[in-house]
């Protein structure tokens, strides 16, 4: 197969928009593989949304942060549930400050910006600066309210028949997390770029471990994530994520005189474990965790 030069400097490029992305991402102190770092960076620079899918504790809401961090912008966050609707997504209307306005006689339009209550959507769509949303666990909503956010997603626009169309000020960065609790429309997922997010190996874990607790001493570091890998091989109801992994590790720097052993395993085993029956399954397996690394 034959590059000429300008495929090879197009290629060139795109390689230091990604190792860009990366870097800029480890300052905010979040890890990103190149595969996500490409994502983010197209995700920006084509002006579309950015749909991660993953095990939960993988680090996908994580990267809405860091973007807002790295890219200097406001951060709105859309926690979705079931039963989630226009008013808590979107907008809604003052009505007690309309109805006190026509009883006192001080407006005679009542469907203008004033009476605007704004939701993390219009919110994004009206920042002066830009901002980065994140629409966190989609897949816990319905498909009724992803109907709801097509508009957006398409057009970075929300059209309040009230009033008017509101438009995007500047492109909001736009991210969606699902943990595949259900499945997603099509018509949502055209409309998105998509990475799906698992969990790291284990250099990259440790890695995230010595960026984010830089006390802990190597061996620890090497020990207690190998430990936690171990813990999501034990078919547990609720397997630790990577915050998890931190705050055992964070639990470890700030202990007085700590030692990666049975004892102290046992002693913080909540930082990583959280459900009753997982914590009698892995308190019975105490030594594998504390065996070879």
């Amino acid at each position: 197969m034959h590059f000429d030069a300008d495929s090879i400097r197009q290629v060139a490029r795109s390689a230091e928009a990604v190792a860009s992305y990366r870097e800029q991402l480890e300052r905010t102190g979040y890890l990103a593989d190149d595969g996500l770092a490409s994502m983010a960076s197209l995700a920006v620079t084509l002006g579309r949304p950015l749909l991660l899918e993953g095990p939960a504790g993988v680090g996908k809401t994580a990267l809405a942060k860091a973007l807002a961090d790295a890219l200097d912008r406001d951060l709105f966050r859309l926690q979705c549930f079931e039963g989630i609707d226009a008013a808590q997504a979107l907008y809604d209307w003052n009505y007690h400050r309309q109805l006190a306005d026509l009883t006192a006689n001080r407006a005679d339009d009542v469907f203008t910006e004033k009476y605007i209550l704004p939701r993390p959507l219009l919110r994004a769509l009206q920042s002066d600066r830009g901002a980065v949303l994140l629409i966190d666990e989609i897949d816990r909503a319905d498909e009724a309210f992803e109907a709801l956010l097509l508009e957006y997603l398409a057009e970075y626009q929300i059209s309040i028949p009230e009033w008017c169309t509101v438009h995007a000020k500047v492109v909001p960065v736009t991210i969606l997390t699902s943990n595949r609790t259900r499945p997603l429309s099509d018509a949502l997922r055209r409309r998105c770029l998509y990475h799906h997010v698992d969990w790291p190996n284990a250099e990259r874990e440790q890695a995230v471990v010595a960026l984010r607790v830089p006390d802990l001493p190597t061996d620890v570091t090497q020990s207690l994530v190998a430990a936690v890998r171990k813990l999501r091989n034990f078919d547990l109801m609720k397997p630790p994520g990577l915050s998890e992994t931190l705050d055992w590790a964070e639990a470890f720097a700030k202990t007085p005189h700590a030692a990666w052993n049975a004892a102290w395993v046992r002693q913080t085993l909540g930082c990583v474990v959280k459900d009753a029956m997982d914590m009698e399954t892995v308190l019975s397996r105490i030594a594998e965790l504390i065996g070879d690394t």
